[in-house]
């Protein structure tokens, strides 16, 4: 374990922050207390940083992928699920988006906070800055996610998607289009200067409602 440990907490969870790792923010609380699951789900929760996502939606679901590319993130959310009583319905895995998944996995319900904040060209590309650096439109990793998302979700399964204002709200709604998943905001909160975190939801299209 790193010796730069920070804490944070949510209802009667406590996490460790480990150096090199996104500390939870408005926006993973704001997720966390909108996460809702149904008994049994299977989840995959992209980007998982500390692991506060998934160890609280382990509460209700019966098995949970806890991904991310910063390998840091992923033995620091590995310690917080023991830590919390739930490392048993869990597994911890690194690697770029859906890039380690066997091609039939399917999931009931994925989480992705994603990196939405657009940066210049030669940022820092730090671990810890990737877990929120989108590119320079801040789009860079939330399209590639919504391009891939569906051929991991099952028929009936969910999306949630948290991003900013700042990377384009009108370009989730078509980018999911495009994917043949109808979107809705679920949850929002505004942040000072004029930049509001969104949390999307987004479903397979019923082929009959063409």
């Amino acid at each position: 374990m790193p010796s730069a440990v920070k804490k944070a907490f949510f209802e009667d969870y406590v996490f460790q922050v480990w150096e090199n790792v996104y500390e939870p923010a408005e926006d993973s609380f704001l997720f966390a207390e909108n996460l809702k699951t149904r008994e049994g789900d299977s989840v995959l929760d992209i980007g998982t940083g500390c692991g506060i996502l998934g160890i609280v939606v382990s509460k209700k679901a019966s098995s949970v992928v806890a991904l991310d590319v910063n390998p840091f993130a992923v033995r620091c959310a590995r310690e917080n699920a023991r830590i919390n009583g739930v490392v048993d319905k869990m597994s911890f895995v690194q690697g770029d988006l859906f890039a380690p998944l066997r091609a039939e996995q399917r999931f009931d319900l994925i989480l992705f906070n994603a990196p939405y904040v657009p940066v210049e060209d030669g940022q820092d590309d730090s671990w810890l800055n990737r877990a929120w650096s989108g590119g320079k439109s801040g789009r860079q990793v939330i399209d590639r996610f919504i391009c891939d998302a569906k051929a991991h979700l099952r028929q009936d399964g969910r999306i949630l998607l948290m991003q900013s204002t700042l990377s384009g709200t009108r370009k989730t709604f078509a980018k999911f289009a495009e994917n043949d998943l109808k979107a809705g905001i679920v949850a929002k909160r505004d942040l000072p200067f004029f930049e509001t975190l969104l949390l999307f939801e987004a479903k397979r299209i019923d082929p009959t409602s063409r």
